[in-house]
């Protein structure tokens, strides 16, 4: 089959199974209709269902075994499919009994080092551990920026879609299609988590999409479709937002395993931009973080260099100008 037709029909099924199972999610019979109840720490105030993640999964999924049927895919990307379903199932669970933060800690440690082990990448021994915490680091912030609506499902069409554009532009067929197939189920997915959501997307969902941004991450850069700082760039809104928080709650001392409001996402919802303005946002550095970096793979290494410079000091200034807005903000509800 002719690799743009690979391509297409991948993503036409991606799409078709994950808005179908989200559909059928949604509906309060259903035995996925698990429902996200509103507490001190959430954005929402009613009840939501929360398995949206099955959804994505099952258009993941499917087309993954679709691109394996008619064609023949990497190694690497069978192991990103296999640890992505793996956390996709422990995660289900976690939505349905809340399982122990060790718990699934331990099963991203071992998803992790089981992909990097089987996929046959050549590492000096220090790279292991760094890519691990990396990988393991990636499943955890995707789950931390899942909170607010159409902002994670937003991210993975973004995201993918770019992943998908460049290792295309490299001839890497059967990676730009699995990674346009998760753009594409995250697409079904967006049609119910837009403002208002009527659906969420889940540890089911979360997780394993961070995990495979990380795993196609890495398989693209071995693969030589890209540097190492193009994913990185690309996902750049929710690995900022989710580092730099987790930074901050660490050097006050805080639980930083422990569920908050304190993301910039969430303080620009509470700040009364709201969720659709926030996605908006959040879209349109998604977008600019993505292309520029697509545009600056060709280009030489100083330019590569500049471009991502100014690319991360938007991000930057811009949470700099959350800080200060929210600062103001505590300080006239001080007031009496």
């Amino acid at each position: 089959m002719a690799p743009d037709v690979l391509l297409v029909s991948a993503v036409l099924l991606a799409f078709g199974l994950a808005w179908g199972v989200t559909r059928a999610c949604c509906r309060p019979g259903s035995w996925l209709h698990f429902l996200d109840m509103p507490n001190e720490r959430s954005l929402h105030a009613t009840p939501t269902p929360r398995t949206g993640g099955v959804g994505v999964m099952a258009g993941v999924l499917a087309a993954g075994a679709w691109l394996a049927v008619l064609s023949s895919p990497g190694w690497p990307e069978g192991l990103a499919l296999l640890g992505a379903g793996l956390l996709a199932g422990l995660g289900l669970v976690d939505d349905r009994h809340s399982l122990s933060a060790r718990i699934r800690l331990l099963a991203q440690v071992a998803v992790a080092g089981l992909f990097l082990a089987a996929a046959g990448f050549e590492l000096p021994w220090w790279a292991w551990p760094l890519l691990g915490l990396g990988l393991v680091w990636m499943s955890n912030l995707y789950n931390f920026m899942d909170g607010a609506d159409g902002l994670a499902g937003g991210m993975a069409l973004f995201g993918f879609t770019f992943l998908a554009g460049a290792a295309w532009l490299a001839e890497e067929t059967g990676l730009a299609a699995l990674a346009a197939a998760v753009a594409a189920a995250a697409a079904g997915f967006l049609c119910f988590n837009l403002h208002p959501a009527r659906i969420f997307m889940g540890d089911a969902g979360s997780v394993p999409l961070g995990f495979l941004a990380g795993a196609l991450g890495l398989t693209g850069w071995f693969r030589g479709a890209w540097p190492l700082w193009f994913p990185l760039l690309v996902f750049a809104p929710f690995i900022l937002d989710a580092s730099v928080t987790l930074a901050k709650r660490a050097l006050r001392g805080e639980k930083v395993w422990q569920a908050h409001r304190s993301h910039y996402y969430q303080r620009l919802v509470r700040l009364g931009l709201g969720h659709r303005k926030t996605a908006w946002l959040a879209y349109a550095l998604m977008a600019g973080a993505g292309g520029f970096g697509l545009l600056a793979l060709p280009l030489g290494f100083s330019l590569q260099c500049i471009i991502i410079t100014m690319t991360l000091l938007v991000h930057l200034l811009l949470g700099y100008r959350i800080d200060r807005a929210w600062r103001c903000h505590e300080a006239g509800s001080l007031k009496p």
